[in-house]
């Protein structure tokens, strides 16, 4: 993979009279990856995407995007990107190739390539036998991937997504990853936001978590789990301070935390060793254990650890 970044964002923040949406945000995205802003409803997500896509005017801060200044040449930056957002924008009464079609004219491409383009997408989504169906037919996958296939008629260099898998089944879901991993195994740089933990741990090379529209953790999956420490154990006791004093000083605990459930005691050594240890000196003070239970890091866990909160669907 290439690592010239071919987005640079340095700065950027974004205002609704006094809501500040988006708060002195800086990133890079390199050429060929796969970048996932992480963040739940309300995060400021969507507001960043908008502004890099020119659907929102850039009111502070600097952003080039494949080598274009945003503010200086916005219709560079459009040439350059494809863009699918979170809400089905298809016409409901042209048919798939139609679709595909309205949009390579609208981009004044040649008549040929825009034939062989078509035939080339509706192979990479598996809508061939679908061509001459009306999107109203289609069902929620199939949508999808058509707004994926019309996103990328023009072979942009960055493909933008909003949410792609919203309201779509676990196995639509799945088959859509695939669909943006053969896209992005083409060459395209995909950048997506998402609160979907899954999703961003699953596809992503390097992910941003945002909240209050702030970022305030950024790495790839591995990373960011990596930050946390080893393992976690999760500790149910009804004794959780005079527990948690007992352990903390425990060679290989790294944290103690809590939620609603227990102790989330963080460990920078193999759990496995530290269990039968902290649960002997449990013990051996008469604190008694509801339950335990031994799990590496997971994305869930990185956005609790950064936020104090959990990210609920």
């Amino acid at each position: 993979m290439d690592n010239e970044n071919i987005i640079e964002v340095h700065g950027l923040s974004h205002s609704y009279e006094s809501l500040r949406a988006v708060d002195n945000i800086s990133f890079n995205v390199k050429s060929g990856e796969i970048f996932s802003f992480l963040g739940p409803n309300g995060a400021g997500k969507s507001t960043a995407i908008n502004v890099l896509i020119t659907l929102l005017n850039l009111q502070e801060g600097m952003v080039t995007i494949a080598g274009h200044d945003l503010k200086r040449e916005p219709k560079e930056v459009r040439d350059s990107i494809g863009i699918v957002f979170q809400e089905i924008t298809l016409d409901r009464d042209m048919t798939v190739k139609e679709t595909l079609e309205f949009h390579g004219n609208l981009y004044s491409m040649e008549k040929s390539e825009i034939e062989s383009r078509i035939e080339e997408l509706l192979g990479l989504v598996e809508l061939r036998e679908k061509k001459d169906v009306l999107t109203k037919n289609l069902s929620g996958g199939m949508k999808r991937r058509l707004e994926i296939a019309r996103g990328l008629m023009t072979r942009p260099i960055v493909l933008f997504l909003d949410e792609p898998t919203i309201g779509l089944d676990p196995q639509t879901r799945r088959k859509t990853w695939d669909y943006l991993r053969m896209v992005n195994n083409e060459g395209t740089t995909i950048f997506l936001t998402t609160h979907y933990m899954d999703e961003a741990d699953m596809l992503s090379d390097t992910i941003s978590i945002i909240d209050h529209g702030r970022i305030i953790a950024s790495g790839t999956p591995a990373e960011l789990k990596n930050s946390l420490g080893e393992d976690i154990i999760c500790l149910e006791t009804n004794e959780r301070e005079k527990a948690a004093k007992a352990i903390k000083a425990h060679e290989g605990v790294k944290s103690i935390g809590e939620n609603e459930d227990g102790l989330v005691i963080m460990t920078d050594k193999d759990g496995a060793h530290i269990l039968p240890e902290i649960i002997s000196r449990l013990n051996s003070e008469g604190i008694g254990i509801t339950a335990v239970n031994l799990k590496k890091p997971t994305m869930d866990d990185v956005f609790m650890h950064y936020t104090g909160k959990e990210l609920r669907d």
